[in-house]
């Protein structure tokens, strides 16, 4: 049985603070809370940490996902584990591409990492960040790869050039003849 269903723990959280909450969500044993808005963000988690309601003492992951058709295209994604209840949060904050959001690492110093991967793959600034830099791409890298606009073939093609026994860097040239796609399925063809 969910812990956190006995001791009525995210009713209290809802009831504490229900300006910062937008949804609530009991899905497949673990809760989802969608904060309203990105600049409580900071406030939101030292609630969940030191209350005793939640006791989210660890922060597991941070990912991003994207809606491009959305007004607030990008949704971040916290899981927190509460070793007390052992019980986990979801806690999801919707943002726009220019909109800053606050890094979370002076009350989960593992966000680091997962701050730093979501900005270099989605794009998203976290402030306050003590490193915000690439963490996965080249540093000369333009663009965000998991963007639903990034491109599938990239921007650059990268290769070894024997004649200048180096890597060399090009602009990518596509003809049209490699973007031919076939619609008929040839398994079922006869």
């Amino acid at each position: 049985m969910n812990s956190f269903l006995i001791n009525g723990a995210v009713e209290h959280i809802v009831a504490m603070v229900p300006k910062w909450i937008e949804c609530v969500e009991y899905q497949k044993g673990e809760w989802s809370i969608t904060v309203s808005n990105e600049t409580v963000i900071d406030s939101f988690f030292h609630f969940l940490r030191d209350t005793e309601f939640a006791e989210c003492e660890m922060l597991i992951d941070i990912a991003g996902v994207d809606y491009p058709s959305r007004l607030k295209r990008f949704e971040i994604v916290y899981q927190l584990l509460s070793i007390h209840y052992g019980q986990r949060i979801r806690v999801k904050v919707k943002v726009d591409e220019l909109s800053p959001v606050p890094s979370v690492t002076n009350i989960y110093p593992s966000a680091g990492y997962f701050e730093r991967e979501v900005w270099d793959m989605y794009g998203v600034f976290f402030s306050h960040h003590p490193d915000l830099r690439r963490i996965l791409t080249d540093y000369g890298f333009e663009g965000y790869p998991l963007r639903k606009d990034f491109p599938l073939s990239g921007y650059f093609e990268v290769r070894y050039d024997l004649s200048k026994t180096r890597v060399i860097v090009e602009p990518l040239e596509m003809s049209q003849e490699f973007r031919y796609l076939e619609t008929r399925n040839p398994w079922f063809l006869k």
